[in-house]
């Protein structure tokens, strides 16, 4: 049985118009499409994001969980702000003081190492040294000698 259009429809029915029944193809279509772009958009704007966290890992910077935690503050608060200050952090190389600070400690502990040790002599026996007298203490520190002289006098 066919079925005669109403008088007022065109003769020639567009193609995404379907019959009753039958899967709409554009809806299908159009749902794929809007989840493909929802989904690369969101994988955009990860990375986007994530580009200071990034920057900071690839060139083993000292702040680069202070980089991640902006990046993460500006994530969940949506402000802008400290995405950029991530961002200006990943590319300034920030000085380390660490490094000099524990070699400088390192080298007054051999320093201290080296005093307390005995001096050796010449057939490897350690000798015996004296205890610093009172006078090499006043080579030193002459004003606190006269002084504890004075006020003992």
């Amino acid at each position: 049985m066919t079925t005669n259009p109403h008088e007022a429809a065109a003769s020639h029915l567009p193609s995404f118009i379907t019959a009753p029944g039958q899967t709409d193809m554009l809806l299908v279509i159009t749902a794929v499409f809007l989840f493909v772009a929802v989904v690369a958009i969101g994988i955009l704007f990860w990375k986007l994001h994530t580009l200071p966290e990034r920057m900071a890992h690839k060139t083993q910077k000292l702040q680069f969980e202070f980089v991640a935690v902006l990046g993460l503050i500006s994530l969940f608060t949506h402000e802008h702000i400290y995405w950029i200050i991530g961002l200006l952090l990943a590319f300034i190389e920030l000085p380390d003081f660490g490094t000099p600070m524990n070699r400088m400690a390192n080298a007054l502990e051999d320093i201290a190492k080296d005093e307390t040790e005995a001096p050796v002599d010449a057939s490897g026996d350690q000798e015996k040294v004296a205890p610093a007298s009172d006078s090499k203490a006043a080579e030193v520190y002459p004003r606190k000698q006269q002084a504890e002289g004075s006020v003992h006098a």
